[in-house]
């Protein structure tokens, strides 16, 4: 397993995508912190106007999420594109130790990007401000732990994907196309009279519930005037859905990764 750590910890700081991942992450995401911090810094400093500017965007911080999980996918995607897989599995044969040590890498890789993320909006909240946020403050209290979390799943996915697709191409479409036009869709669909069946199906959309790890408004508000139709689940039992979906998709991966030639 040490052997395995290493590799993967050599491999992960020595191509260019982990730093420009890295980097593009914390810099968009400080951007948006700073002029979210500029045009509230006459407002009320409650947690909520406080979770737009740590997380760099609130609800909508979807940056860092993305970016890590697009590192997971190149943690192993890259292994199939540049065929490298066969002699790192002729290296390290032992299949279980070399994915387990590529998703410990990318969450250590992601938490160190929350970090330092976190820390760059907090200057920047006191720079403009003049103060930091109160991070006891309701829901900032919540949402920077459930912020935590989704970042690590995030990489989880990643890496999952990759390994599911072998390959990194279908692995991103997947990761960007389910959320943003699929679940999208099905949200769409169920206000259509017709199609209201969809409903109960809302709130297991594994991305939409995943979203409400970093959510400021409470579960009953999520879509609006209509949102007690859906019954979305609060922080927490929406962020176990996201989880359990990642879950089937890591162990479906895993278990080909075993069966299967490379």
């Amino acid at each position: 397993m040490s052997d395995a750590l290493r590799f993967e910890w050599a491999r992960i700081r020595t191509i260019r995508s982990t730093y420009w991942l890295f980097g593009l992450g914390v810099l968009i995401t400080a951007i948006i912190a700073g002029i979210l911090a500029y045009v509230t810094r006459n407002d009320d400093k409650t947690g909520e106007v406080g979770s737009w500017v740590l997380l760099g965007g609130g609800e909508f911080a979807t940056f860092i999420p993305i970016f890590v999980a697009i590192m997971g996918i190149f943690a192993t995607g890259h292994e199939y594109r540049f065929g490298t897989i066969q002699p790192t599995l002729t290296t390290l044969p032992q299949r279980s130790a070399l994915l387990l040590s590529k998703l410990l890498v990318v969450v250590a890789v992601a938490v160190a990007m929350v970090a330092v993320s976190l820390a760059i909006n907090l200057g920047i909240a006191a720079i403009f401000w003049g103060e930091v946020p109160d991070l006891g403050s309701e829901p900032l209290n919540q949402v920077i732990p459930g912020y935590v979390v989704y970042i690590v799943l995030n990489a989880i996915l990643g890496v999952a994907l990759g390994q599911l697709f072998r390959g990194v191409p279908t692995a991103i479409v997947v990761l960007l196309v389910t959320p943003l036009i699929v679940e999208t869709l099905v949200i769409g669909l169920s206000n259509v009279p017709a199609l209201d069946w969809l409903i109960p199906a809302v709130k297991f959309l594994p991305f939409n519930a995943g979203a409400r790890l970093i959510a400021t408004t409470p579960a009953n508000e999520a879509f609006g005037p209509d949102s007690a139709q859906y019954e979305i689940f609060e922080r927490w039992a929406a962020g176990g859905v996201f989880a359990a979906f990642i879950a089937i998709i890591l162990a479906v991966a895993w278990f080909l990764f075993q069966k299967r030639d490379a």
